[in-house]
């Protein structure tokens, strides 16, 4: 019985030394990979339990004018921020952050929600913090653990210029935005990144780099000082760009829109330079830094006026007879067409069964094309297209751009419409249309519907005789290729003698464009656009000659009246304005 028992004992203890010699060799080959296979691992983490990154937003690139005033810069704004980690009673606390600042506690709980990364990762809570809101937080600092401070980089607009359309808006990246970014690993929550305009197109340029500080923290994750083995970064600023804009020629157009509805664009044909544009109404340019009120995005979003729609690329608009020298080049590449045969205008014209008015109803006598041009004659143009057939028509509104964008440097632009036969049986069945369209079509009425920057790259077209480059906002290497008309020498001339004969003819429709100063030739067309919605549009367009020089022009007021009228008087204040500041476009 004791020799049983001894053998059950010497099992069991060789059984349990085996045993604790394997755990041993376990532990120690555990130890082994801790220690020297997986030590870079965990040391690394140790440094993150340790070691605190705070990112840096770098400031942005500035927007300059084509001379190097400074149209968009930045300055420092204070954002409030917290490490979650640090925090005892977030509820408590959020609530005491608002009667300091005088906020809401609902909108401090929804910002942390918004940007919150990680329990020891900073997350915003509120922005633009002023020196009172800053003292109030530091007096009852006791209060607020985890809760901090900084200073980050925010847009403004040191010269008065608006442009918001044109400069566009930043905004905070939060998780949604991130999400959907296509580059979202160059980008932070917190981050600004371009939205619209100019600081979306040119967001790679602007952009800065974030610099780095780094912070050792203690058990409870609170900063005890800066991590000395690790270098901080310091924040690269974005690049700069300068545009083509003129800042004077920039105030001057946008004051001259006060309290209208419309366009001005001012070009350079030569270069294709835009050097001033003015889309009406328009909004702050800061109307998107920091809080934006229910109430208030209500307000704007909702304005019957549409003061968030860039008028100038998104806007679509019936043109009206400035665009008649399209019908005028297309008659003028017919082997049967004589532009020297005179037309008689009764004020009316009987096509089929309809009547299609001129303008001027008492009629015009005899024309021939150059003089149609120049009183802007709708009978002449009503009898001489029904020379061309719809597609003749269409061909030249394509060689001059119309219904396409023009890859203008803003995003969003719209292409605006050229029917064609296609679209018209589309839109009203095979037989629901006749060729009354191309009357309208040759006058600019109709379906057709063009952008002000198509209308621009257009009047540089037909003032370069073809050779303009393309429209653009910022001095760059390589511009999109322009279209080309390819137009005889004899043509282009009498487009420029139809459309000088309207400024200095005594009924030229545009004679009111002229400031009449010497070896300053202006060349131009009004029009006057049928809208369905209300009064006709009014349009100059058209370009002067000054000093081997080019100064080209599009004005559009929405619901004026006649754009001999109102729009032609308009454009002899930007050319006097040109004058007296006469050179830039060369600058």
């Amino acid at each position: 019985m004791l020799k049983s028992d001894n053998l059950v004992s010497n099992r069991q203890f060789f059984i349990a030394r085996s045993f604790a010699w394997i755990m041993l060799l376990v532990l120690g080959l555990r130890y082994f990979q801790i220690q020297i296979v997986e030590h870079e691992i965990y040391r690394l983490k140790s440094n993150t339990n340790r070691i605190r990154k705070v990112n840096k937003n770098a400031p942005r690139g500035l927007i300059l004018d084509r001379d190097g005033e400074i149209l968009v810069d930045n300055y420092p704004v204070y954002v409030l921020t917290a490490i979650p980690g640090e925090m005892k009673d977030k509820g408590s606390q959020f609530k005491l952050i608002a009667d300091y600042i005088e906020s809401d506690s609902s909108i401090i709980h929804s910002s942390y929600k918004k940007y919150y990364r990680g329990r020891f990762i900073p997350t915003r809570l509120a922005k633009d913090m002023n020196f009172l809101q800053l003292g109030n937080l530091e007096e009852n600092k006791l209060n607020l653990e985890g809760v901090y401070y900084d200073q980050i980089p925010e847009r403004f607009f040191p010269n008065g210029v608006r442009a918001p359309h044109l400069f566009g808006y930043v905004k905070e990246i939060d998780r949604l935005i991130r999400k959907n970014l296509k580059n979202k690993d160059a980008y932070e929550l917190g981050d600004l990144v371009g939205w619209s305009g100019l600081e979306k197109q040119y967001e790679t340029f602007l952009m800065g780099q974030r610099g780095t500080s780094f912070y050792e923290v203690n058990a409870s994750g609170r900063e005890v000082g800066a991590a000395a083995e690790l270098d901080n970064t310091r924040p690269i600023p974005g690049n700069n760009i300068r545009t083509t804009i003129d800042l004077q020629l920039q105030l001057f157009c946008e004051k001259l829109m006060n309290d209208k509805k419309g366009v001005i664009l001012v070009g350079d044909p030569l270069s294709g330079g835009v050097l001033a544009a003015t889309s009406a109404p328009d909004y702050s340019p800061d109307f998107f830094t920091g809080l934006i009120t229910e109430s208030n995005w209500k307000n704007i979003s909702t304005n019957p006026d549409k003061p968030l729609l860039n008028r100038y690329i998104q806007g679509t608009y019936i043109p009206g007879s400035i665009v008649k020298m399209i019908t005028q080049a297309a008659l003028l590449e017919q082997d049967n067409f004589d532009k020297n045969n005179k037309h008689h205008c009764p004020g009316f014209y009987q096509f089929g069964d309809r009547i299609f008015g001129c303008w001027f109803t008492d009629g015009h006598g005899d024309l021939n094309l150059v003089e149609a041009i120049s009183v802007s004659c709708d009978v002449y143009f009503y009898k001489t297209v029904t020379q061309l057939n719809l597609k003749n028509l269409y061909d030249t509104f394509n060689q001059f751009g119309f219904g396409s964008k023009t890859n203008i440097d803003i995003p969003n632009e719209a292409s605006g419409l050229v029917p064609d036969k296609g679209y018209l049986s589309k839109r009203y069945g095979k037989y629901g249309w006749s060729r009354g369209v191309l009357l309208n079509l040759a006058i600019g009425q109709g379906e057709l519907l063009v952008t002000p920057i198509q209308i621009l790259n257009y009047i540089n077209l037909l003032s370069t005789k073809g050779r303009s480059p393309n429209s653009h906002f910022v001095f760059v290497d390589n511009l999109p290729q322009n279209v080309k008309p390819e137009l005889s020498s004899e043509i282009w001339n009498n487009i420029h003698d139809g459309l000088r004969s309207a400024i200095v003819s005594r009924n030229g429709t545009g004679k009111k464009s002229d400031p009449k100063f010497n070896d300053f030739l202006v060349y131009g067309k009004t029009g006057t656009a049928e809208n369905p919605h209300g009064e006709n549009h009014a349009w100059f367009v058209g370009w002067a000659d000054y000093n081997k020089e080019k100064y080209s022009i599009v004005i559009l007021l929405e619901n004026a009246g006649s754009g001999g009228a109102v729009a032609a008087p308009m454009a002899k204040k930007v050319f006097e304005k040109i004058i007296e500041n006469s050179g830039f476009a060369s600058r």
